[in-house]
């Protein structure tokens, strides 16, 4: 065991603060040369082609000489292609002037966000998309090779063989609907039925938007394992509740139907939250004036609600919707940390059936596959239901 002491602690934070200045550096390099291509011009097209020139040259000599280069370091490498980069710079500054740019501000603002989604979203995805068309696992992982074959027998796989185990995608996918559905119908319920109440006034109603807050502020990976506890056969809150009761116990966490109904029972408690703090967000954005004019009309309260809260709650409820069908079709923390897809994979969904493709039997271009099959399903659907709703139209469209 390695113990903790100032020597590595001093040598991490060194490196830690090392990778946040090449990171600043790297940006401030990107912002510098956004700036100029935007703000500069050259000063006439003899200048011009000089520049062309220029960053021709430095980029032959770059990729010719510098880059395959043996004796150097990648330290080196990098080193000697911002060194490259800048004296470029400098050449295009003093064979230009300056100009005015509507545009310039706007770009130099948002390449920085471009390089993170880039980093962090597109280019993995990217990559995603060309490991599906291989044939990477655990024992061609240096040996893989990327076809068209190689993807049609990846999504082929998919949808005729088993996606784990033992499960079949087309079971797995029925249990990901169900278990969807049902978390989603009780987090729109519920949390519709506690923003109501919470919209009316009262006492200490602040205290109680904050004590039913603390399912979702709670991080999801502590709740899961204290959950997974609490469905405990011997010790566990649930058991020990119908005991007291006369009943007998459940085995929550070896029995597939009631092992599916603990996770669900995990999920519908973290997700209500979220849900009512969206609505109530929305309820109190509704104007009192269409209750009252309601009430003058002699529209009962069922009436309002039907006519008056839901429509206008539209807009809100929506893409919470979306948000939290893509969240809960996507729950791999609730499962893999409540039930781990046991017993016998019964309570696994897609994802889950993912994460153990790719963790467990190593079968990454497979993965990529399924990985793409899933993001497809989730796609058609917010384009479905989005159209059907028409919920991102305004709210008196």
């Amino acid at each position: 065991m390695i113990s903790l002491t100032p020597q590595i602690m001093a040598t991490s934070l060194v490196t830690v603060l090392r990778f946040l200045l090449m990171i600043i550096g790297a940006l401030a390099l990107v912002e510098a040369v956004v700036y100029t291509l935007f703000h500069r011009r050259p000063k006439n097209v003899l200048f011009g082609v000089v520049v062309l020139a220029l960053t021709a040259l430095f980029l032959f000599v770059f990729v010719r000489y510098v880059r395959p280069a043996t004796g150097f370091t990648t330290t080196r490498k990098v080193g000697i292609g911002i060194a490259l980069l800048l004296v470029d710079l400098a050449a295009y500054w003093l064979l230009s002037g300056p100009r005015i740019s509507k545009l310039g501000l706007a770009y130099l603002l948002l390449t920085p966000a471009l390089i993170g989604i880039t980093g962090l979203i597109i280019y993995p995805f990217a990559y995603n998309v060309y490991l599906a068309f291989t044939n990477m696992s655990m024992t061609t992982v240096r040996t893989y090779t990327f076809s068209l074959q190689n993807g049609l027998n990846n999504f082929k796989s998919v949808f005729t063989g088993v996606v784990a185990h033992d499960a079949t995608f087309w079971e797995v996918l029925l249990r990901s609907i169900l278990w969807t559905a049902i978390n989603v119908f009780f987090h729109v319920t519920g949390g519709m039925a506690l923003a109501l109440l919470l919209n009316r006034p009262m006492r200490f109603r602040g205290l109680y938007r904050t004590l039913l807050v603390f399912p979702w502020a709670i991080p999801q990976t502590i709740a899961c394992m204290a959950l997974r506890n609490e469905f405990n056969y011997h010790y566990g809150f649930f058991n020990v509740l119908l005991r007291n009761l006369g009943l007998k116990p459940i085995n929550w966490l070896t029995d597939p139907f009631w092992a599916f109904v603990a996770v669900c029972i995990s999920n519908i408690w973290l997700g209500i939250p979220f849900m009512m703090v969206i609505i109530l967000g929305g309820l109190q954005s509704i104007s009192q004036e269409y209750y009252e004019a309601a009430e003058i009309d002699g529209a009962s309260g069922w009436q309002q609600f039907r006519h008056i809260t839901l429509p206008l709650l539209r807009p809100v409820t929506t893409p919470a919707i979306i948000l939290g069908t893509v969240w809960t079709f996507n729950a791999l923390n609730v499962i893999y940390l409540v039930t781990g897809g046991n017993p016998q994979e019964k309570t696994d969904i897609l994802v889950s059936s993912l994460y153990k493709a790719a963790f467990d039997f190593y079968r990454y271009g497979f993965a990529a596959a399924f990985a793409l099959v899933v993001f497809a399903f989730l796609f058609l659907f917010s384009l479905i239901y989005i159209r059907m709703t028409g919920g991102l139209k305004a709210a008196y469209e």
